[in-house]
């Protein structure tokens, strides 16, 4: 087993509420900094950086998984994350067709860049991306799973687009792995505060919007960075395990 501390939660400058800095070698440089040796790009909606990313990261050691934070048609937040390119482009077909044809207001809502490794401008996103796809919960899970894909609720701990406060409670028929909480709790302090989500195994992530937001505080033992283990870790199956370092 290997230990591998991580933030599955990391936006770029694809999407328009990340800071300008969340470019693809400072953010692996930031993750080196911290000792985050394995992070999910997870952009609004868009997956677009991924690819970036990975090469950014190349014989860096740290490895990037390709994730997306998709929205539902509940106004819920959801991280969905993969192996492989082909995965990924696969899911973003999915959400391309579910995602409203609105175009983005740049000065209000920000920019939407997609860059190279080095972090060089390509071109701009123009459909807006901070917005809900018509996809329900449950659809974007069976999405997520037939694609080998692992599906996370996105800090439920939050007012803003977390599960808990959009439907209260955990859908039976989505069953998930994990939920991921904020930094502002413990798990001990979210469970007492969330007696529904007691069921569940917790994650933290930094939801990095700007490189002082990586956090890397949840460690996984794994056999190697894949989606399959961290499904063995967060259910504590097979040896792999998990654990929030604070």
């Amino acid at each position: 087993m290997e230990t591998f501390r991580a933030d599955l939660h990391v936006h770029t400058v694809l999407s328009p509420c990340a800071e300008v800095e969340m470019l693809p070698p400072l953010i692996v440089q930031e993750a080196l900094q911290r000792r985050i040796r394995l992070i999910a790009i997870t952009d609004h909606n868009a997956s677009a950086n991924v690819a970036a990313v990975q090469e950014a990261a190349r014989d860096s050691g740290v490895i990037v998984l390709p994730g997306m934070e998709l929205q539902t048609r509940e106004e819920v937040h959801v991280l969905c994350l993969f192996d492989t390119p082909d995965q990924i482009s696969a899911f973003q077909e999915v959400v391309d067709s579910n995602l409203p044809d609105i175009e983005n207001n740049a000065e209000l809502f920000g920019m939407q860049i997609v860059v190279d490794a080095a972090g060089e401008p390509v071109r701009e996103e123009k459909r807006l991306l901070l917005t809900s796809t018509t996809l329900s919960l449950e659809q974007a899970f069976e999405k997520t799973c037939a694609l080998g894909g692992i599906f996370i609720p996105a800090h439920v701990d939050r007012k803003g687009f977390g599960l808990i406060e959009a439907l209260g409670f955990v859908p039976e028929d989505v069953r998930v792995e994990a939920l991921e909480i904020t930094r502002r709790l413990t798990p001990e302090k979210a469970y007492l505060a969330f007696p529904q989500i007691r069921p569940y195994s917790l994650i933290q992530d930094g939801d990095a919007h700007r490189l002082d937001d990586l956090l890397g505080s949840t460690v996984f033992s794994l056999e190697k960075p894949v989606v399959s283990e961290l499904r063995l870790a967060l259910t504590h199956q097979k040896e792999r395990t998990f654990f929030i370092d604070r």
